[in-house]
């Protein structure tokens, strides 16, 4: 490297500041997207909230964060990176405290929001920032880092969220947010400069509002679909039906406008596209897995909220090995091959995970979650590396988003989709093997002899049992599904193209080593 492309690039002191004040932010956000979860039953109770309304805790944080995650872009295009960074800090820490102080559900639904809100440019902008501050050979190790706190904050937020909640108070995994965010201001205020703003464009309001509108009714028929029985439900009809319609605006007005929202040249990148689809696809493994696992080990292995967590953290144990090894091969070896392992280990996790039974020990399930957190990494450091690798610069911004976006959406689908297979099967399962209790059976007979069909005492424990073991089937089913199309996705690795320019960064990288 010349000294003249040297100079474009922070001292590597400064870099490792703005670095770990970047992660802050990214941690932050990070976490505050799963550790709310195990705190609502705590929630509820303070607040005297019922089951439904309980739920827009989540639901508020989750619908903002989406709507306004697309809009981060321009703004750091127009107003400046660090500007937005230092904002949406300030922002996020100031809103957590409020969500800790708040006393009634109004309070903390409004203040959730506005987390959503701020938070929205945290996880992309951070992306940007790291790729902006290294150069190309480092983009790898700066991927990996950045992989850490985009990842293992939503797999260690429960088990984070219930010590706080069982040993302090739910207000505290609001109250965590305050010292990181105050650490997290103070190192991008001192240490990072701001980047230079694009050709300042008029925005495109009609077509950012249609799809604010159609990613805000998604994502409501998704995290209300399950508990208004989908579409009989007259409200998820409507939000299907919004979605649909300005998803269909959106499009069209994207594609006759003479400076759209959205710029379409991003998607001229193959792989930067082909990112964006893995990327979809990993957002289906990493969080509907964490969304099926806490309910199955509670529900019906009786594991307490701690004990959960504990099992589930070696998960995040492995991924954090994965992450700082790839990104010192992600120099030596062709990133395409780093994916492909990953979705192996993938793959590998979820077809042990199919064999679960109601019977097994905590050692498969650890040892599952390490298999799973590794191939997580393997797959996240190079499918972050490799997508912007070949975007120009003056994208980053809007591609960041873009790319943060689009994972979000297949977390929320995947986790709606996978909870309700689950519990459908679930009452399929249920109907069938309710077929055989009945008096004619001597199988009946001879695994429960003098069971009584006009006792309700034994009829509601054949019952509970019953539901037991569907509910086991169901979760196996979710499992078998998952690892179907993490074997199914692997063929489109081949169309990933390893850029030159990378190429031939790690073979210099290789050389200076």
């Amino acid at each position: 490297m010349s000294g003249g492309q040297a100079a474009a690039y922070p001292d590597p002191a400064i870099r490792r500041l703005i670095t770990a004040s970047v992660m802050a932010a990214t941690v932050m956000n990070s976490l505050d997207s799963t550790i709310a979860n195990v705190a609502l039953p705590h929630i509820q109770g303070s607040v005297s909230a019922s089951a439904d309304e309980i739920s827009w805790v989540l639901t508020s944080y989750i619908v903002a964060a989406a709507i306004c995650t697309p809009m981060t872009g321009w703004v750091a295009g127009r107003f400046g990176r660090r500007r937005l960074m230092l904002c949406s800090i300030v922002g996020f820490t100031v809103a957590s405290g409020l969500c800790g102080f708040a006393s009634s559900l109004g309070g903390i639904v409004g203040f959730r929001l506005l987390q959503g809100m701020f938070g929205a440019a945290l996880v992309p902008m951070s992306q940007a920032i790291l790729l902006d501050i290294n150069p190309p050979e480092r983009h790898g190790p700066a991927m990996s880092v950045w992989a850490m706190g985009a990842v293992l904050g939503p797999i260690i937020g429960p088990a984070l969220g219930g010590w706080l909640t069982d040993n302090l108070s739910w207000r505290w995994v609001f109250f965590i947010n305050l010292p990181i965010g105050a650490l997290a201001f103070l190192g991008l205020s001192l240490f990072l400069s701001d980047s230079k703003t694009a050709a300042r464009s008029r925005l495109d309001l009609f077509g950012f509002a249609m799809l604010a509108l159609a990613i805000g009714s998604l994502q409501l028929m998704l995290d209300r679909g399950q508990t208004k029985d989908w579409f009989s439900s007259v409200e998820i009809c409507v939000e299907g039906g919004c979605a649909l319609l300005f998803a269909y605006l959106f499009v069209a007005h994207t594609l006759t406008a003479k400076h759209p929202f959205i710029d379409l040249s991003l998607f001229a990148d193959v792989n930067f596209t082909l990112g964006c689809l893995f990327g979809f696809v990993l957002g289906v493994l990493i969080f509907s897995v964490l969304a099926l696992l806490p309910p199955m080990l509670e529900g019906l292995m009786g594991y307490p909220v701690v004990l959960t967590g504990l099992v589930t953290a070696p998960r995040g144990v492995g991924s954090f090995v994965s992450m700082t090894l790839a990104g010192f091969l992600i120099k030596r070896f062709d990133p395409r091959l780093m994916i492909l392992a990953g979705f192996m280990l993938a793959a590998a996790s979820t077809y042990e995970m199919a064999s679960f039974s109601l019977q097994m020990d905590q050692r498969l399930m650890i040892a599952s979650g390490i298999v799973s957190g590794l191939g997580t990494g393997l797959i996240f450091v190079p499918l972050s590396t490799i997508a912007f690798a070949t975007l120009p610069s003056r994208c980053r911004n809007e591609g960041a988003a873009m790319f943060t976006l689009i994972r979000n959406i297949g977390s929320a689908i995947g986790i709606s989709a996978l909870q309700a297979m689950t519990i459908r099967n679930t009452a399929i399962v249920h109907a069938r093997l309710t077929e055989a209790v009945r008096p004619d059976n001597p199988v009946l007979a001879n695994t429960s002899p003098g069971f009584d069909f006009h006792a309700p005492v034994m009829v509601a424990r054949m019952n509970a049992a019953i539901t037991r073991q569907a509910s086991m089937v169901a979760y196996i089913d979710s499992y078998w599904f998952l690892f179907l199309v993490t074997v199914a996705v692997i063929p489109l690795l081949l169309f990933l193209r390893r850029p030159q320019a990378a190429a031939g960064a790690s073979e210099a990288a290789m050389h200076l080593d």
